[in-house]
């Protein structure tokens, strides 16, 4: 059965930040979103993304989703060969769709996510394998692009074909990057250079825009006030 975009749940904004990115993507305008974990910046672009790729009166083929596979710089920690680490890597996207469609039973949920790559709505590529492609007709996701380095996030804005829109996601507080060898600035700076491009809209979401849980909320609270970041 070929997912349709019919069978996506309604997703509201919540919250300025969240109404900014939803009027941004009205404006056809690419998005750059950086800030606090749990304020479903992932989210709200997948839904986003696989709605307009869904419906059938848009120019876009198809959502691609694009994240590091190096948290730490250093792929060999992990067993099993790459397609094997890069099915890991797929499934915290497994658990999103699920809640972003609706399903006649619990079958059609746990193939939801693979069927969409089988018809073709849906690629997911590593920062590793990006030279040499182009991608028309797409929405590009760029998932914990605090994790890249300027020459990841350099390629990937280069890949960008015809017809075509790129989404950022990240937050420096949750990158794998260390800071003492400069990695870390790279993504700043990446950021610099969006923000002076008409073609992009940046927002910077803060504890205020968690909807995570309540939790997650005086966690992140209690951890900035003590100003306990991570120095590696």
């Amino acid at each position: 059965m070929y997912i349709q975009s019919n069978q996506l749940v309604t997703i509201n904004p919540i919250g300025e930040n969240q109404q900014k990115v939803f009027d941004a993507w009205a404006q056809d305008k690419n998005l750059f979103l950086s800030g606090s974990a749990g304020t479903g910046k992932t989210f709200i672009l997948l839904h986003l993304a696989l709605k307009a790729v869904l419906d059938k009166g848009t120019p876009y083929d198809k959502v691609v989703l694009v994240r590091s596979l190096l948290p730490s710089r250093d792929i060999g920690f992990l067993p099993g060969t790459l397609e094997e680490k890069s099915d890991l890597y797929q499934d915290p996207y497994r658990i999103l769709v699920r809640y972003l469609f609706e399903m006649p039973t619990e079958q059609d949920f746990s193939q939801l996510y693979d069927k969409l790559i089988g018809q073709g709505s849906l690629e997911f590529y590593s920062t590793s394998f990006l030279r040499g492609q182009t991608f028309d007709r797409s929405i590009i996701i760029v998932d914990e692009a605090s994790n890249l380095v300027f020459q990841e996030l350099d390629t990937i804005m280069t890949r960008v074909g015809q017809d075509s829109k790129i989404c950022f996601a990240g937050d420096m507080a949750q990158s794998d990057l260390r800071k003492h060898n400069g990695d870390r600035s790279g993504y700043n700076n990446f950021q610099a250079i969006l923000d002076e491009m008409e073609e992009f809209v940046v927002v910077d979401f803060d504890i205020g825009d968690i909807i995570r849980s309540g939790l997650v909320r005086s966690y992140l609270i209690a951890k900035t006030n003590l100003h306990l970041i991570d120095e590696s």
